[in-house]
């Protein structure tokens, strides 16, 4: 029997950390992010279609991120029209992972889980989140926004106040040794609901 667990959390937030702690802990990891990668490389599903409807957003057979920008900042139907292609993609992607993984606990890392109305297939949700000054200062300290770009992305998504609300499980990423306390925790109390203790 599978447990899906859905991950979420804001930019900043320790998303990606506390995947890793939950792989190394045994559980299989599903990442959205890299799954549209690998259908925005050269050979991958999304491709095909998106240069139909794109064709200057694919360069040398892959998808590029950087051309797919201007095209969605210039037509305001663009980006639906993308994310028409992509998520039905991004699903098959889950659920082939979810096959290949039936007898293990699932953590899938979904950046927009509530967003998109993904925590409906989970069995439970986890939120990452750290204080808003804590967020900002490993933002920035990446030198790849400002703070004027975070807050752009922020106003996007729905506030981390709400998502931890929704959550099932809430997890503080102060500190690596705490995350990682947090994540055996979570992963004691499903394993003690499942059937002979999987």
């Amino acid at each position: 029997m599978t447990f899906r667990l859905g991950l979420t959390g804001s930019i900043g937030m320790g998303k990606s950390t506390t995947a890793r702690l939950f792989a190394e802990a045994g559980c299989a990891v599903w990442d959205a992010d890299a799954a549209v990668h690998r259908l925005y490389s050269s050979g991958g599903a999304a491709v095909g279609p998106i240069a139909a409807a794109f064709p200057d957003a694919v360069r040398d057979g892959a998808v590029s991120r950087d051309a797919l920008r201007p095209i969605i900042a210039a037509d305001p139907d663009a980006l639906s029209r993308i994310e028409a292609i992509v998520h039905p993609l991004v699903q098959a992607d889950r659920q082939a992972f979810a096959e290949e993984n039936a007898d293990r606990i699932a953590v899938y890392d979904i950046p927009l889980l509530f967003e998109t109305r993904a925590e409906t297939e989970m069995d439970a949700t986890a939120c990452v989140t750290v204080s808003r000054e804590t967020q900002n200062a490993r933002v920035l300290a990446r030198g790849t926004m400002s703070e004027t770009d975070l807050d752009r992305i922020l106003a996007r998504q729905m506030p981390n106040e709400q998502k931890c609300a929704l959550a099932t499980y809430v997890i503080e990423t102060d500190t690596l040794d705490h995350a990682r306390e947090q994540v055996h925790d979570i992963l004691r109390k499903i394993r003690s609901g499942l059937p002979d203790h999987a």
